[in-house]
């Protein structure tokens, strides 16, 4: 692997009403904004040579993937490592909800109603990272969520930046690899 981007899926029905959606058994979709923005971000791909795209489980990627790639022919991989953080007794509620319980929270403790705790998730996005980075395609494209590219990107902390919806981010596999390593390194001593 010589390039990896990074793309949050693009507006989704749940995010339009500040909810958290990380069950399978109840998907959110794209919005209408949702599927113009997942057609832009093919516009910006337009000249990338990518010979994989990964997703998540969830529809709200694997649409925004399809509808940034139609009309080429890109094989395609779903990770479940890279789904949504599982929000349990959450899950439906306003993001703002789980963000209270999450700073007051250490990283490690899962949640109510079966929350899966963020240094959970942290090792998930790991393992699926490097997997990635151990593929043979040149350029791969990740269609995931804002906490497993954030968790990338910046590294893990009690509140993390929003990731923009539907922008391609660019590594190069040093990049990634470097960024990788931080996150391993963490997870294995988890600093909140």
């Amino acid at each position: 692997m010589e390039r990896l981007l990074l793309a949050r899926h693009a507006e989704s029905e749940s995010g339009v009403l500040g909810r958290v959606n990380g069950d399978l058994r109840s998907p959110s979709h794209l919005t209408e904004e949702g599927r113009a923005q997942a057609r832009a971000l093919g516009r910006s791909l337009a000249g990338e040579e990518i010979d994989l795209c990964a997703t998540s489980e969830f529809p709200r990627t694997i649409e925004t993937a399809d509808l940034a790639l139609e009309g080429r022919s890109v094989p395609r991989l779903v990770a479940p490592d890279l789904n949504e953080i599982g929000f349990g007794a959450f899950e439906g509620r306003p993001l703002a909800d789980y963000r209270v319980w999450a700073l007051a929270h250490g990283s490690g403790e899962e949640g109510p109603g079966g929350a899966e705790s963020r240094l959970g998730a942290a090792r998930r996005f790991a393992r699926a990272f490097g997997e990635l980075l151990a593929r043979e395609e040149r350029t791969i494209l990740v269609v995931s969520h804002a906490l497993a590219i954030r968790y990338l990107l910046s590294g893990p902390a009690a509140y993390v930046e929003s990731v923009p919806l539907a922008e391609a981010h660019a590594l190069t596999h040093e990049e990634a690899a470097s960024l990788l390593d931080r996150l391993v390194a963490w997870t294995e001593a988890p600093t909140w």
